[in-house]
């Protein structure tokens, strides 16, 4: 059902742009307050780890009790956290608003990829891209945002995605109506998939999940080294404005939200496991070169590497979700809700890192993360998923 695909989608984008309005506040607050790299780590800490905490439990309550009205309910507490980041005049209070913008993060994600998965029809792959391209679109215009709002507005400039926030309540109320009307007329067919759907957790699903587990963390910490703290390594190094050095972020998350859509409709042309193996294994060789080369070539480079790397966000999704049949909303919680908080780990650990020990040492360092995809061999392919 393209409609509601794309519907999802659009609230899905709506949905991640707020989040990104946080991020890209940072070289402003670090301006005008005064912010270590570690304190605008906490900040990113706080709004993911509160978002990927609750994510799974959020997941696993609705795997049982669907709720199709939580969608524009999260979206207001959303609202709520962006109207109070504008205002914010301490540290303190900008922790409070990231939770509630955190908060509508979580309970967004587990049903919007269930409203996904319930218009899907057999092109899982496809119908989570286009839902997952909206998230990371809205991602990608974090720089956007710093460059046309909030360094002309400042801080105060916040105050106007509360219209995003509003739009995308409408949008939730409309798809949650359809949710509803869904629900009660599969309610026959959900009933007659429980005993086919049901599949032990045997040690093998365990070590799949865990190896995806640690792919997650290795896309995961790059992609927040790079869309967190790489404008302050472009400024330093190539002696940019923070207006120029967002361009550079915008590359990645651009072309990431690319590779994220065309990763769903690879997986269902090429197996999942093959697409996880190949976007991280073919990205570490550009991630391995990009602290060594100059302004233009790195900006070609970090679009490439977003394009590649993340063209596996949408499949891992799925393959949890297929290996673990019956667990949508658990399955994308645990793995989406994941990535954000393997991220949030990373804000706060790669902002002591760069600290102590500097941006650049910190950038050579992470180019390693990719390499951590060779794991995905071990992966069942996917006539084993299915037979599983």
């Amino acid at each position: 059902m393209y409609s509601i695909l794309f519907i999802i989608g659009l609230c899905h984008l709506l949905n991640d742009t707020l989040q990104s309005v946080t991020t890209a506040m940072f070289p402003i607050l670090e301006k005008s307050m005064g912010l270590t790299f570690t304190q605008l780590g906490l900040i990113a800490f706080t709004l993911n780890m509160v978002s990927s905490v609750m994510q799974p439990v959020i997941g696993w309550y609705s795997d049982k009790h669907p709720m199709p009205f939580a969608l524009p309910v999260g979206l207001m507490s959303s609202l709520l956290g962006i109207l109070g980041l504008a205002f914010a005049n301490s540290f303190f209070t900008i922790i409070i608003s990231v939770v509630f913008i955190g908060l509508g993060s979580a309970v967004f994600h587990p049903e919007g990829s269930r409203v996904a998965y319930m218009a899907a029809g057999s092109r899982r792959g496809l119908a989570q891209s286009i839902y997952q391209v909206g998230g990371n679109s809205g991602q990608a215009l974090a720089p956007v945002i710093t460059a046309l709002v909030l360094v002309p507005l400042g801080q105060f400039g916040a105050v106007w995605f509360t219209i995003v926030a509003a739009l995308a309540v409408l949008f939730l109320v409309y798809i949650a109506k359809w949710y509803s009307n869904r629900l009660l007329t599969t309610q026959m067919m959900k009933s007659k998939k429980k005993v086919q759907e049901h599949r032990p957790v045997t040690k093998s699903i365990i070590l799949a999940l865990l190896i995806i587990i640690f792919l997650i963390f290795a896309r995961s910490w790059y992609g927040s080294a790079i869309s967190n703290f790489y404008t302050f390594y472009a400024i330093k190094k190539y002696g940019l404005t923070i207006a120029q050095s967002q361009s550079y972020i915008f590359a990645f998350l651009f072309m990431g939200a690319v590779g994220t859509f065309l990763g769903g409709p690879l997986a269902d042309r090429f197996g999942k496991r093959n697409v996880i193996l190949f976007s991280l294994l073919a990205a570490a060789p550009l991630a391995l070169l990009l602290p060594f080369v100059g302004p233009h070539l790195a900006f070609i480079i970090l679009a490439v590497i977003g394009l590649i790397l993340m063209s596996n966000f949408s499949v891992t999704v799925v393959y949890a979700q297929e290996l673990i049949p019956g667990k949508v909303g658990t399955m994308s919680g645990l793995t989406v809700g994941l990535a954000f908080g393997m991220g949030a780990i990373g804000s706060v650990a790669l902002g002591s890192l760069i600290d102590s020990i500097g941006l650049r040492p910190t950038m050579i360092g992470i180019s390693l993360l990719p390499l951590i995809g060779i794991l995905a061999v071990f992966l069942p392919n996917d006539n084993k998923l299915e037979v599983r």
